[in-house]
């Protein structure tokens, strides 16, 4: 039986909404202690494990055809095989750059990521943006113009990640599926590609899971493991929360994440960030300022209504 949306707050359902919102701004963190496994290994190794909790988690919540119900209607299978790939490409992008160094810029592409999903509902949800909303895009672009042509790069990192995510969240909006049954499926899509790369790496002495003169260790070893679990778990309580905050206050907890991983990269990895970055972040800034003011009002304005 499903559980009742409660139209107000609810303790539970925002403490684990801000738990998970935690978890993924200290993400680069727990990634940066993988640093010795490569990018792909460390990507194919969370969706390994994910997968494992994900199908027992469905497997102890619901009927075990979930996935043949998913098969059978071909497009719902096709929608998320495709929001499969977009994740698969989110995360080994983000995995990548925190172990390259670029924190502070995949902080900036979640920053970004909630006004490109604006524009991507105007592009193809025929949604209607007002005044203020169209202003927020326009400072927003003009700080992804400054960081291109004064910091000297393109925030290509930043960009893709926004965009990998938000045609991800699309996608999702779109298919008639449950939060966790969808990502099960997203997962499945991506575990036999993951498990020929792992298996490949390790009998070509590339990897270093299984025990062998290039093993990692068993710290690493279960810091992978866990890792699944550390993908799974959030998307999980995201989806608990959802159902029980409404989505107005789930919208501002959204900027804990790429907040806290901006301060990580800042303080903890001691990434560069001088006048001419923090000018263009104080663009995106603005921008989200204005669309969250926004968004205030209309929810406001609906609950009076």
């Amino acid at each position: 039986m499903s559980p009742t949306v409660s139209p107000g707050l609810d303790r539970k359902g925002l403490a684990i909404a801000i738990g998970a919102f935690v978890i993924w701004g200290l993400m680069p963190l727990y990634w940066h202690l993988l640093k010795i496994v490569p990018a792909l290994q460390i990507v194919a190794h969370r969706v390994l494990w994910s997968a494992v909790l994900v199908a027992l988690w469905l497997a102890w919540s619901q009927a075990r055809g979930w996935f043949a119900a998913i098969l059978r209607n071909r497009r719902l299978a096709a929608m998320l095989t495709l929001a499969g790939l977009c994740i698969g490409l989110n995360w080994s992008l983000f995995i990548w750059a925190v172990n390259a160094g670029h924190v502070v810029e995949t902080s900036l592409g979640y920053f970004i990521n909630p006004l490109l999903s604006v524009l991507i509902g105007v592009l193809f949800l025929r949604e209607r943006l007002n005044a203020l909303q169209w202003t927020s895009v326009g400072i927003a672009a003009c700080g992804v113009l400054w960081l291109t042509f004064n910091y000297g790069s393109f925030p290509w990192i930043a960009l893709s990640l926004a965009a990998s995510f938000g045609a991800y969240g699309l996608i999702r909006k779109l298919a008639p599926v449950d939060s966790v049954a969808g990502l099960g499926f997203e997962n499945a899509v991506l575990l036999l590609p993951a498990l020929a790369l792992l298996v490949s790496q390790e009998f070509s002495g590339q990897g270093g899971f299984l025990p062998g003169a290039s093993a990692w260790g068993w710290g690493v070893d279960l810091l992978l493991i866990f890792g699944g679990a550390l993908t799974a778990l959030p998307l999980i309580g995201f989806a608990y929360a959802v159902r029980r905050v409404p989505l107005s206050t789930v919208g501002l907890m959204q900027y804990i994440s790429p907040t806290l991983s901006f301060l990580t990269g800042v303080f903890f990895f001691h990434e560069p960030f001088d006048r001419d970055r923090a000018i263009g972040f104080v663009f995106i800034w603005i921008a989200l300022a204005l669309f969250m003011t926004d968004s205030l009002r209309r929810a406001r304005a609906a609950q009076a209504g």
